[in-house]
Formats: structure tokens, sequence, C-alpha cells
């Protein structure tokens, strides 16, 4: 079924005017001024990615099909997945995704490196998953432990074909469902979602995102997930997201509504953008839509994928493009990775970016959530950001004291 975008930009990947593909190679680098001497291996990786991304602009495969399709599975079979990205993350976080694939199409993704080219396929019938999820971990016979699940890890939770098919909509009714008829149920639901006004006002049987949330307001939390880049960049990279406008208004609406959302997942981070003014703008609206606590994140690339997102900020800034591969190709940065061998940017460069903005934030009193594995790679010690800080928030953003309002 096709289907138009919520929300989409003028200019995306397949209409840059002016822009054309280049190899990024050795010369590519010493012409740009490049400091570094990255690795043979990582030269290999950028010159294939280079290649790869000029083959996806030419057949115009960059953004995602605005279509998806429907189809039920065994729900029986489906296995219970735990969150659990770097080894050491909670694990008791039950993974909800009821797609494959994302119409979001960030250039960035986490989970596909950018690379939007699979169907976009629903699970009609996941609702039924999530029933039988809930009543095996939390219902009547269970351990009833403090789980959380996650809604959604590896797609947007609130995209069209989650929307459009009311799968979303029947999947927060599940919870609904589960602590009707168990109300001293540890269940408990977090969001991250890149979801606008347009999505969380989405009705679907008479009744909205926004009014289920509203009847779970005890139970779950909605994280707003927003990135640190320049704008026509961010918009470039993330062709069919609302704007952080959108997606601040919709935090907004869910705390009129008594729905905690007061956390936000900060991702991805763009370093070379990084200075006191682009820190100070970028937290201050944050924290005048409500915002508390938040969940850096800086950006994760595969060689092949840094290419590419160098390529597009060059197109808007030379000297930024120069600053990203120096923030990421040092060979002694090449340990320096996360999921799925995704690697991050220099180190002692990402402490002292955390540092800046953490000192920010800590005069309008905002608390800052960071993993544990961030905290080992980085050497972040105990003191500077404890794993449960004073706002009450852990790790990923959970809010700890959710499982406080048992009735």
């Amino acid at each position: 079924m096709y289907y138009s975008p919520f929300y989409s930009n003028a200019v995306d990947a397949c209409n840059l005017e002016g822009f054309k593909p280049r190899i990024v190679d050795a010369d590519y680098l010493r012409t740009l001024g490049v400091s570094t001497e990255p690795s043979e291996e990582s030269l290999r990786a950028l010159e294939r990615g280079s290649r790869l991304f000029a083959d996806r602009l030419r057949k115009g495969i960059l953004l995602p099909r605005t279509k998806y399709t429907v189809h039920d599975e065994d729900t029986s079979s489906i296995e219970a997945e735990i969150h659990n990205y770097t080894g050491r993350c909670p694990t008791l976080t039950y993974e909800i995704n009821p797609v494959r694939g994302c119409g979001v199409g960030c250039q960035y993704c986490l989970v596909s490196d950018g690379v939007h080219e699979c169907e976009l396929s629903v699970i009609g019938n996941y609702p039924l998953y999530v029933r039988r999820l809930l009543d095996e971990k939390n219902g009547p016979g269970s351990e009833n432990g403090q789980h959380y699940y996650y809604f959604s890890p590896k797609t947007e939770a609130f995209q069209e074909a989650t929307l459009l098919t009311g799968v979303a909509h029947g999947i927060l009714r599940e919870f609904i469902r589960h602590f009707d008829q168990n109300p001293d149920s540890r269940a408990r639901l977090f969001i991250a979602s890149k979801a606008g006004v347009r999505h969380l006002l989405y009705e679907d049987g008479g009744e909205s995102v926004l009014d289920l949330f509203e009847k779970l307001k005890d139970r779950m939390q909605f994280n707003t997930s927003v990135s640190i880049m320049p704008g026509d960049f961010r918009n470039l990279l993330e062709p069919y997201a609302a704007p952080i406008e959108e997606r601040l208004a919709a935090v907004q609406l869910c705390r009129q509504r008594g729905i905690l959302a007061d956390s936000a997942l900060v991702q991805p981070i763009l370093t070379p953008y990084l200075n006191e003014e682009s820190i100070r703008s970028f937290y201050s609206s944050l924290h005048e839509a409500g915002i508390i606590n938040y969940k850096p994140e800086f950006l994760t690339v595969c060689m092949e994928n840094l290419s590419m997102l160098g390529q597009y900020l060059g197109h808007f800034d030379k000297d930024m493009e120069r600053r990203l591969y120096e923030d990421y190709l040092e060979p002694s940065n090449a340990g320096h990775r996360k999921q799925r061998g995704r690697t991050a940017p220099d180190k002692q460069k990402s402490k002292e970016y955390l540092r800046e903005m953490i000192s920010f934030t800590d005069t309008i009193g905002m608390s800052v959530s960071i993993c544990y594995w961030v905290r080992m790679q980085l050497g972040i010690s105990q003191e500077m950001i404890p794993i449960i800080n004073r706002n009450g928030f852990q790790c990923l953003g959970y809010q700890s004291g959710l499982f406080n309002n048992v009735r």
C-alpha cells in the first residue's frame, strides 16, 4: 500500500542542487586538509562506501519507498528479544519491533547504516504477540518482575506503516488491557520516537495515540529523539522525520495530558557542529519544552557510511567535513566502537564535548544519562555522572521511579 508521508522535506538526497558525489580516498582527504593518516582498512572502506553511495544516488534508491505490505505471523513462534546492544544494557528490557524496515529514512540509521532498500513490512497481528509476551512475563503465575518494554529500538514506533494499519494503536491497547487485568503488574512501557504532533494525534477507532498514552500515563514514558546538527544537514539526513519543533510540540502535548515525557534521546550528535552557541541553543530549546534529562549519543558510523555523510556535510561546509573525518579516522580510534562495530568519534574529544554539554545543562537543571559502556570507553568517573542521576533517570533514560507507581 502506498502512502503520503506525514512530514517530508522539500530538499532530499535525490534533488540536492549542485551536489555531485566524489570518491573519498587518500587524495580527496589530503586535498580537503585532513591532518590524520587513516589506516589502509579505513581508506578501502571509505572508497567502497563512496562508490556504493554514487551508485545508489544514480539509481534513486537512497530514500525509503513510501509503501508497505502487511502480513500475519505465528505469534507463538516470535521469540522475546532482550534489548542489550553493548552487552551491559539492562537485561530486563524486552524489545517491541512490529515492522521490518523503517519509513523515516535516516541516512545515519543505527540499524541499516542508512540503507533503506528493503521492503517495509508490518506484522499485522503483532499486538497478539505483545499480549502473549506481557502475559508470560508479567501476567498471573509469572515472575512479574520489573520489566521495561521498549517500543521500538529497531524502527520508528509511530511511522505511517504502524499508524495507518492500526498496529501502533493495537500495541498500546494491549498494554492498557494488561494493566486493567493486572493492576499490580511491574511492566513498564518505554517509548523512544521521532514522532511529531501529527503522529500522536492520528486516530484509529476514534482514539488517537495521545488518547491511549493518557490511559497509560502512570505506567509509561515517552522519550523524544532529537539530533544535534545543522538544520539543512538534518533535513537531508532525516527525509521523512518530523521537524524538531514538531517533536518538542509532541512532548508538550504529552506533558499536558500528564504523560511522563521529560527525558530525551539526543542522537546523533555531530561533533564538528558543537560549540558554545550550538550547545546553548539546542539544550535551551529542550529545556523550554520541559525536558529535564537527556541521553547523549555521538554519531556512530561504519566507514562506508562516513564517506556519504561527510560528502553531504561538505556540501554545506567543507571545514566541518574535514573535522568530521579527523574526529573518526585517527588509527588510535579504531577500537572505539559501539553496537554492530560502528565507530564513535575520538575518545578524548568525545569526553571534552560531553564536559562542555554537561557544563551548560547543569546550569539549567538538566541531568544526564550515560550508559555503562560509554562510561567505560571514555573513562568517565562515577562522580562525574552517576548511573542513576539526581533526576531519577538511568542508562538509556529510563525513569526508575516508574516502578514506585503501582496502584
